[in-house]
Parts: structure tokens; sequence; C-alpha cells
């Protein structure tokens, strides 16, 4: 496998022009984020992924996580580089400085998962959901809780898991059935016995960290049905004493570990709760109000999956472009020199890199436009909170099918060197193909896009951006018509159409807004870099930003019909004939 070269240059543009660090940096919270910092922060957490993430990678894709006598082990050399990463800080990045944290811009943040990502993906899972309980326990826990928990979290001594998807209720969490019951008496009075059985917890188990913090759903007696139900229970591993020492070990256990298609380093266990009737529990925020806190974590956590679709595009271009140039075979056609070349010298695989590359940076320009936003929110910014809430599942879905379809295009370049296991390209595709699944689908994601999120701001959010990006764009002819054509669906789909010809089109819909303000942050990056922005992509850039422009968005734009299309063929045979 190719080693990791963090793209250090191209993530400060995105910072910078597409997050805006500059301008957060003038605000009061966020002061601290100056230049130097920043590149500092970029520069180290990628040289950090590079020199103790990225040997494990493969690694821990052959050896894989293993379950022995309860507890679950990760290949040699695991825990040395988490006690780096926990020991250098890079957790606390965007915490809160009143539990230990930093304090910096959660743009920051996404770029040290980015570059761990890239380096080792799977192994990158264990700190991402650990920042997502942070952000679920800042929200919504007691004084107490915040107290008790987050500051080992905030350090990466503790991590965090959240607790959602059981055997007879996967999507549809309303379905769950674990139960919570309220202790009266004894030493643990006012918390909740737990029990239930969890599946798909990632990180539920192993042994690189002190305690794993779990944030579980699960139901009070008597609670109503479905989500309206649901309430959220924070359950450590091991019980924390008053002095914040660890006391015994909970009634919580692993009972298997997945075995996957691909992150094998990634223990995904199926977690049972309350097997002797004593797993204790405390409730976080207010009781059936667990699917909205979790969705906090939840929220936190789509943006890094999305996150993870740059990490694996990146990686797997890297791999792309080593074999592509050191790979000889065949005289360019049309040559009058018949000497075999490089196969990155023939069209096509021209045309690969350039795609791998060109998706790439939009998706890393999408997720650094959200982070940027969601900064904004977190300052009051009200319309740039919508304006997050919108780009989430743009870049959740959007951002994993690239994934996919980079790590794909890696494996096209490689050839037959690439469907063997040998050269590492098909670990990229094996670990990429979670990533539209988890966190929500990226068929929910879209549904959402269509649904809650087109009525954000009285319908008018999702409408105003894209004509926004229409008038801006307006010297790039396909890119504004775009987002005109974009802008036309979402009005229909707001105000004749049907929800299930609305949810026929979301997914078509959703790829046509996500490329479209990818695009948009791409043609920002071209003309900071024409202004003289960093000058070392003065050469690649414009040729990049130019093909995304050229070719990708075109596709875009033929995915209007679909998007319009509606239900009805859909439902044109019942279900006893489609099946046959």
């Amino acid at each position: 496998m190719t080693p990791f070269t963090p793209p250090t240059a191209d993530q400060l543009l995105a910072i910078r022009v597409n997050a805006g660090i500059d301008e957060l940096a003038q605000t009061e919270r966020f002061a601290h984020a100056e230049p130097d910092l920043v590149e500092a922060i970029v520069a180290g957490v990628g040289q950090f992924a590079a020199g103790e993430f990225a040997p494990l990678n493969r690694k821990g894709d052959l050896e894989g996580a293993k379950l022995e006598n309860g507890v679950v082990r990760l290949p040699d050399g695991f825990d040395a580089a988490y006690r780096a990463y926990v020991e250098q800080g890079w957790n606390a990045i965007a915490s809160p400085i009143a539990h230990g944290g930093q304090g910096l811009p959660f743009t920051l943040a996404c770029n040290v998962l980015e570059n761990l990502g890239a380096a080792n993906m799977a192994f990158t899972l264990l700190p991402m959901l650990s920042v997502g309980a942070i952000e679920a326990l800042e929200h919504h826990g007691s004084n107490d809780q915040q107290a008790k928990y987050l500051p080992k979290l905030v350090s990466g001594e503790w991590s965090g898991t959240m607790n959602l998807t059981e055997p007879a209720a996967g999507s549809d969490v309303g379905a769950l059935r674990s139960v919570a019951e309220p202790i009266v008496n004894g030493p643990h009075a006012g918390k909740y016995l737990i029990t239930g059985q969890k599946i798909y917890i990632t990180w539920g188990e192993h042994d690189l960290a002190a305690n794993i913090i779990h944030l579980v759903l699960a139901r009070l007696p008597g609670a109503p049905e479905g989500s309206r139900g649901i309430s959220l229970f924070v359950v450590p591993k091991y019980h924390v004493n008053e002095d914040g020492s660890l006391g015994p070990h909970n009634d919580l256990r692993c009972v298997s570990l997945e075995h996957k298609l691909g992150i094998n380093a990634s223990p995904t266990c199926v977690m049972s709760y309350g097997d002797n009737g004593e797993c204790i529990g405390e409730l976080v925020g207010q009781p059936n109000k667990g699917l909205a806190a979790m969705f906090t974590m939840m929220n936190n956590a789509r943006i890094n999956v999305g996150n993870q679709g740059v990490q694996i595009g990146e990686r797997a271009t890297q791999q792309a472009l080593a074999y592509a140039r050191d790979r000889v075979q065949s005289a360019r056609a049309g040559s009058p020199d018949k000497t075999p070349v490089a196969i990155i010298e023939h069209p096509d695989v021209r045309r690969m890199i350039l795609r791998m590359k060109a998706l790439t940076e939009g998706s890393r320009a999408l997720l650094y436009y959200c982070a940027g936003q969601v900064d904004r929110g977190n300052l009051g910014d009200e319309a740039a909170k919508n304006r997050s809430e919108l780009i989430v599942p743009m870049l959740k879905a959007w951002g994993t099918d690239i994934g996919v379809e980079v790590a794909g295009l890696g494996i096209q370049i490689h050839g037959g060197m690439g469907f063997v296991e040998e050269t590492g390209a098909a670990q990229h595709w094996r670990d990429s193909r979670i990533a539209p699944i988890y966190e929500g689908t990226n068929g929910i994601q879209a549904a959402d896009l269509v649904t809650r999120k087109l009525g954000l701001d009285g319908g008018e959010a999702l409408v105003t951006l894209l004509d926004t990006i229409a008038v801006e764009a307006a010297e790039e002819f396909a890119l504004s018509a775009l987002a005109r054509d974009c802008a036309n669906v979402a009005r229909w789909m707001r105000d004749e159409a049907s929800l299930d010809d609305r949810l026929a089109g979301s997914v078509p819909f959703c790829t046509m807004a996500a490329v479209t303000v990818a695009g948009w942050q791409l043609m920002k990056q071209a003309e900071a870099v024409a202004a003289g922005a960093a000058p070392e992509l003065a050469a690649i850039k414009p040729v990049t930003v130019r093909f995304f422009l050229d070719r990708i968005v075109p596709e875009a734009a033929g995915l209007k019909a679909g998007a319009v299309a509606g239900a009805e063929l859909l439902y044109a045979l019942p279900a006893e004939a489609l099946v046959g």
C-alpha cells in the first residue's frame, strides 16, 4: 500500500476559502485560530497521521480486531498510536475549554479527522465517535454528568459510543425495545437499570481507552410507542467513583464482533446490557426526549461520515497516482514513438485520475464549507445554522457516494492488480462501502433534504442558497444553469409534489444540489488561487476545477429528469410481480 502524504496545501486552501477561517478568527470565541496556529495544526496532524496511523492501516485490515475472553484486542501498534494521539492533544481541538479542550473551531476538528481517516479510516472511527459523545453531553448532560465524563472524553483517555440499532430496529429507531427501569432504593437510587441488546456498535468494546462511555437509547416504563417514547442514558463500561476513579465493571458485555466487508480494525460489536440485571445508567436530558438528544451526536457523526468520503477518496487517489506513474504499458495512442509509457500518459487513465482528483477536491470543498457554517451557527448566526442543516445531508450522501466511486476508480486504474489484495487498492473500496450505509443511509439523507430541510426558514433556505449560487456563478454557464434547475425542482417539491413524488426524486435531487454547492465552492477556490492564494496549487487547481465544472456539473444536470419523474412508475408493478 502506498504511504499516505497529507494534502496540506489543498486542505489549507479549503479551510481558508470555503470555511472562512480568517473571518472566524475575528470573533472573540475563535480569536486563537490565527493563521500560524491553523497552519501548525494542519501540518502537525498530517505528519502525525502519516507517521502513526497510516503504517497500521494495512496491518489492521489483515489482522483485524479480535474478541478474546470478552475483551476486544487490536493488532500490535494500535495501543501506542492511540496513546500518542491522546498525549499530543488531538482529541481536544474543538472541545470546550471548561472541560480541558482547546475551544478551536469545529473546522479544525474536521481537519484532524480528515488526516487521521485518510491515513487509517477504521482506526479513526474511535475518536470520531468520542467527539460525538462529547457534543451530546455538552448540550444535553447535567452539570454533574459533564463534570464526571467530559474531561476524560475530551482528553481521549476515555472513549464514547452511541447505541441506537437493535436486531428488530434498524433505520426505524422508534421500534427499539431496550428498557430502563428506575432505581428507587440503594446506592444507585435515581439511576436506571438498563436491559437490552444493541447491534453495530462501533468500537463498543476495546482495550485502548481506560473506560468506554456508552450513550444508549432505551424506553422508560409506560413510555409512548415509537420515537416519542425514547430516552437517552449514559452507561459507562466501568462505574465512576465520586473522586473520578474507576469502580467495578458495569453489567454490560460485547457478545460478538461482526465479520465485515471492510474497516476490519474497527470492532463492530453486538452489545448486551443487563444480562445479570445490574447494568446501571443515568438519564441524559429529559424523559422521552432521547432521540432529539442523540441527534446532536448523530448530526455531528453525519458530517464526519461525509468527511470519510473525502478521506478514502484522497487515499485511493494517492494510491492510483503512484501506480499509474510507475506502471509502464503500451505506447501512447497516436504517438509516432512506439516506446511503452507509464499508463498515466494514456487518455482514459488521465480521465480517471482527473475525475478522482476533481471529485475528492469537490467533496473537500463541500466539507469545509459545511464546517464553517457550523462554526458560524455556534456563534449564534441563525442563517448559517440553517445553511449547515441543508448541507449536512448533501455532504453525508454525496460525499460518501464519491468515496465509493473514487475508490472504485482506483481499483480500475490498477487493473487486475487492483482486484487482488496484494496492492491494497481493494481495501480502500472495501472500507469505503460502509459510509453510505451507517449514520442514516444515503437514501435517508436524501429524504431528509426533501422533507424536513426543504421546509427550513419557511421553505426559503434551500431555494435562497440555490438562487445565490445561480447569480454568483453567472459566468460559469453550466453551474449557473444547474443551480437554477435545482431551485426549480426544490420549488416544485415544496409547492406541488406529493410526498411520494418528492421521495422518489430525492436521491437524484440530493446529488444535483450537492454538486451545485461543491462546484460553487470550487469556483471560489479557483478564484482565490488566481488571485495569488496557495501558489503551490497554481498549476493544478485550475485544471481540477475546470474538470469538475465542465464534466461533473453537466452530469448532475442530467439527473433532473429523475428528480421530477414522480413515483408512479415505481409502483406500476405490484411487489409480487416485481419479485417474480
